[in-house]
């Protein structure tokens, strides 16, 4: 009795107190858990009024084992080599491997491939769906797109900002195995939580402008030997892009060949830069909108200034100390002219720079143009850029920010710079940069992507009218000086502003030999209607970087948006 009475006990502790853990332990070896690949959202764009996909999945599998269940490993690496390819021995350490139940043995294999595998029966030995992504467009935006690595995410471009979106949410199957590690369909065991497709996104982008920009990069850089060239052209009145593009660029579809990895990187959102002086439009408008100075004003320009002990400049085209007016400024691009303008928001009528100028341009670069910001623009690895602070005295900041006025010492991406003109064009309204038009759900759910204000004042409607004016005259003294290509019909109104910017050098001062090529404007009717920013990195050209090299750029894009019927001539 009492030795039954101890096997009654141990009987009950074991099948009723360590029912759980002992359940646990004899499934241990049956029960797989596995992940259901969820199907990624497709990525499309516009062309002209039809929507065409650029980004497409296709169905590559994933062939894995299971080591514990591998009796005769020799085995296995013969016939996994037959149907997959590589010899036998590439494979036998994977198949003996020790304390994992899941090795890769390769990846991409073809639906055909995936079937012979599964015929073989081979228990621990299987294929996954792993979705892949296919671009029927070619390299067309490829450094836009991004692309999505071999663990299905995304990486740089649109793919890693809105991974989340488009990856949807993976699901789940635990299942009772055969001994061949075969899930058993009839068990009770089993628990499937369905996968939640990806988001399909419909982009801002216009096919039609991003191949004319891609064809015109191409073609610009190959005759200035750019080391670098970045361009973006934006909707003045919503923040939508309509095309963004770098050269050099990539074929997704072969990152394998991909030799320097920096390629893989959108420039125009990650590559912030001393911009020169196409910034001097904005500081025209912060002291236009400030009312420190009129847009017909004349004043008294000494062609040199002393700042800090430093001498600052104007190019050799500036006809020497005599009286410059604020159109001049911008036509003959004088550093000094902008100083003087900064002076004017220290003090009206002043000749020195003061914290009181200091912090109002400082307000007008940080809160109203959004620059040391992210812009938030779907794109992975923005760059803020670069505003220096204002929180010395004025002797000890005046340089600096006299620098800043002619785009010099900050740093701002395209992005950045072609966002802030918007504004300054458009009436006063920021809107936030956007490639995003409208998301889908594989139900066919649509959500539209409202354009986003993130500011409204950047400058009065008066300042803004006021500047439209001004830089349509840069672009008429360009044409007047013999810059055929700036010659555009007179029904549609141009603009813009040439930078050659100086580039630091590490270890301080600049390059005297290497300039960036930068160009900002905008084109459209009425008012307004496209922004453009274009980037040029170290152009191998006579002259001035700027007015040989980005200038040209511009000219082309604009002249193609013309041509194209993009914009809408004046009434």
């Amino acid at each position: 009795m009492a030795v039954l009475a101890i096997f009654g006990i141990r009987l009950f502790y074991v099948q009723v107190i360590q029912y759980d853990h002992f359940k646990k332990a004899a499934l241990g070896d049956q029960l797989k858990q596995y992940e259901i690949s969820a199907e990624r959202g497709v990525i499309k764009a516009y062309d002209g009024s039809k929507v065409v996909p650029i980004v497409l999945n296709q169905k590559l599998y994933t062939l894995f084992v299971d080591p514990s269940l591998v009796k005769h490993p020799d085995k296995y690496a013969s016939a996994v080599s037959s149907v997959v390819g590589g010899q036998p021995g590439d494979y036998l350490r994977l198949l003996q491997a020790k304390n994992t139940r899941y090795v890769i043995l390769k990846k991409q294999l073809t639906q055909a491939q995936s079937d012979k595998i599964r015929k073989l029966e081979y228990a621990g030995l299987g294929t996954e769906v792993v979705p892949s992504r296919t671009y029927p467009q070619g390299s067309l935006a490829a450094q836009v797109l991004g692309f999505v690595n071999d663990e299905g995410v995304g990486q740089y471009g649109l793919e890693q900002a809105l991974n989340k979106q488009l990856a949807g949410k993976a699901g789940m199957l635990k299942a009772i195995t055969d001994v061949r590690g075969v899930p058993l369909a009839a068990s009770q065991e089993n628990v499937q939580e369905a996968p939640v497709p990806g988001q399909d996104v419909i982009l801002s982008l216009d096919l039609g402008m991003q191949v004319q920009m891609e064809q015109i990069l191409s073609s610009q850089a190959a005759k200035t030997h750019s080391q670098l060239l970045s361009a973006v052209i934006m909707d003045a009145n919503t923040g939508k892009i309509k095309a963004m593009a770098n050269y050099p660029t990539y074929d997704p579809s072969k990152r394998a060949d991909i030799k320097d990895p920096a390629v893989l990187q959108n420039a125009a959102v990650t590559n912030a830069i001393e911009p020169g002086s196409i910034i001097k439009p904005l500081t025209t408008a912060a002291a236009l909108d400030q009312g420190v100075i009129s847009p017909n004003q004349s004043f008294y320009d000494p062609a040199k200034r002393q700042i800090n002990g430093f001498t600052i400049t104007n190019i050799e085209e500036d006809g020497g100390a005599r009286t410059q007016t604020v159109a001049s400024t911008l036509y003959l691009s004088l550093n000094t002219g902008v100083v003087w303008e900064l002076m004017q928001m220290s003090q009206m009528g002043g000749s020195n720079i003061t914290m009181k100028g200091i912090n109002a341009w400082h307000t007008y670069m940080t809160d109203h143009y959004q620059f040391g910001k992210e812009t938030g623009v779907e794109q992975g690895y923005e760059s803020a850029g670069l505003i220096p602070p204002a929180d010395a005295n004025a002797s000890a900041l005046a340089l600096t920010y006299a620098n800043t006025s002619f785009g010099q010492a900050m740093q701002v991406t395209a992005l950045q710079a072609v966002a802030a003109l918007a504004a300054t064009v458009n009436g006063g309204t920021y809107y936030q940069p956007s490639l995003v038009s409208e998301y889908v759900t594989q139900e066919g759910k649509s959500t539209k992507v409202a354009p986003k204000v993130v500011k409204n004042g950047v400058v009065s409607p008066k300042t803004s009218g006021q500047m439209i004016p001004l830089m349509e005259g840069v672009v008429a003294h360009y044409r007047d000086a013999g810059y055929s290509f700036m010659n555009f019909p007179a029904n549609y109104s141009v603009g813009g502003k040439t930078g050659t910017a100086q580039i630091a050098k590490p270890g301080g001062g600049y390059d005297e030999h290497n300039f960036n090529g930068t160009y900002m404007g905008f084109v459209g009717g009425d008012k307004p209607q496209y922004v453009i920013c274009v980037f040029n990195h170290k152009p191998q050209v006579a002259g001035y970087a700027g007015s040989n090299a980005g200038q040209p750029v511009f000219a082309d894009l604009a002249h193609a948006l013309i041509n194209g019927g993009y914009v809408t001539p004046k009434k």
